[in-house]
């Protein structure tokens, strides 16, 4: 399992939490509602640093962010998803992790309808 870690670092005097799930490892994902800026850890279940990035900020006005996993690094794209992103994990504000299953928006961007699914065991 992987830990994503995300801080809004321009909020009180240290930051404050935006999001932390616990998911399997994945290249990437998806965020809802992602910070204007935004700093984020990945680490293993020993708590390892994987990757990181800070002061990934905003590159377009989008509600989903994908971030990506390469070589220790973390990287932002705000993004529309698309047919090939369906299957992604999306992480939501407060650190639910689901699937993204269905997406939808207008060519003007002015709507779009998602669904995520949720799964959980003990």
């Amino acid at each position: 399992m992987h830990t994503w870690d995300l801080w809004y670092p321009e909020a009180a005097s240290q930051g404050l939490s935006f999001a932390r799930a616990k998911i399997d490892p994945a290249e990437h994902v998806f965020v809802h509602a992602l910070p204007a800026s935004v700093r984020v850890e990945v680490r293993d279940e020993q708590g390892a640093l994987i990757a990181a990035g800070d002061g990934l900020a905003r590159t377009q006005e989008s509600p989903m962010a994908r971030l990506v996993l390469a070589g220790g690094s973390v990287t932002r794209e705000d993004t529309w998803p698309a047919e090939g992103d369906l299957g992604s994990v999306v992480i939501l504000p407060g650190g639910e992790a689901g699937v993204l299953r269905a997406w939808w928006n207008a060519p003007d961007h002015s709507e779009w309808r998602w669904s995520v699914e949720f799964y959980n065991h003990r």
